[in-house]
């Protein structure tokens, strides 16, 4: 590659692997500007179940693309790579290297291997979809689509319910695969070389510890008060891509009265593990990616050193 090419860094890893701490204290020390990678810092009002950085940390490290959308409105990949690719231009002109930050791991794929041309929504498939896993459930589809799109079913879990839906729905609409689609997609920014960082904790347990321990915390921060202002407004339901994010579902269940708090709890734990295994999953499928143990003594200084020629 040319040695002036302009770079940007990719800092991905699980939930709790601590991204936005050693993201910060990069951009204490370098010159760095932090994009978010996240599907659900960018709603306003959804601070604390998304570990949304402190208003003093914004403050002092600016993080793009949060806080960008109310929880009523979607956000999609295909506006996360147009709003990335402007951002990562304007701090290219501005002499800084973008350091973009977060674990949704469908945006940084996106990002770096383009998106393809799907089909809109089609309300009446759906509509049947819905029907047909109210009587089998959303794991039964998930095993028809496994047998249509090997690929795409891998990357998506058992009962998750609004990408199962989608992947056959393009499947109904177009006679081919969604990961056949997306394998013709073509790079947005060709001319930026990614550096991408894989941060996890060498212990899968240790990740485990961190994620409960998180979820307890947040819960002592105010978190069930937090999505009840969301429940109490009124234009809020439980299938907006916001609610569904992983702690104010269950949360959200619980308000509703299907399940006690405890259950919630320990529900919000469980499918944050999931979440994190379908993360790494992801991230393991990068060819290019640098692991670095995310709590290990010198993480920073890996960190600063994988990273060093990105800086000129």
């Amino acid at each position: 590659m040319p040695a002036n090419q302009p770079s940007a860094i990719l800092l991905m890893g699980p939930t709790a692997a601590g991204k936005t701490d050693l993201a910060i204290d990069m951009a204490a020390r370098l010159p760095v500007e932090i994009i978010s990678v996240d599907s659900a810092l960018v709603y306003r009002g959804m601070d604390i179940g998304t570990g949304k950085p402190s208003a003093e940390q914004l403050q002092r490290y600016p993080h793009h693309l949060v806080d960008i959308r109310d929880p009523v409105e979607s956000y999609s990949a295909g506006q996360f790579v147009r709003d990335a690719s402007e951002l990562i231009a304007d701090i290219h002109a501005r002499q800084r290297v973008p350091l973009l930050v977060g674990g949704t791991m469908l945006y940084y794929r996106a990002l770096l291997r383009g998106i393809a041309e799907m089909p809109t929504a089609n309300a009446q498939f759906r509509a049947l979809l819905e029907q047909r896993a109210a009587k089998s459930g959303w794991s039964h589809l998930h095993a028809e689509l496994a047998d249509l799109d090997t690929i795409a079913a891998a990357r998506i879990g058992r009962n998750d319910s609004q990408r199962i839906q989608r992947a056959l729905e393009v499947i109904h609409l177009t006679g081919r695969t969604m990961s056949a689609m997306q394998a013709e997609a073509k790079p947005p920014l060709p001319q930026v070389r990614f550096v991408t960082i894989g941060l996890n904790p060498a212990d899968r347990e240790v990740l485990y510890g961190r994620i409960a321990a998180r979820f307890h915390h947040m819960m002592a921060a105010g978190f069930l008060d937090e999505v009840r202002k969301l429940h109490e407004r009124g234009d809020l339901h439980a299938e907006l891509p916001s609610i569904r994010a992983v702690g104010y579902r269950q949360l959200w269940q619980h308000l509703d009265g299907s399940c006690s708090l405890d259950e919630a709890v320990a529900q919000g734990i469980l499918a944050t593990r999931h979440l994190a295994r379908r993360q790494l999953v992801w991230m393991r499928a990068e060819p290019a990616l640098q692991w670095v143990d995310s709590i290990a003594s010198d993480a920073l200084s890996q960190l600063i050193g994988k990273t060093a020629d990105c800086f000129g």
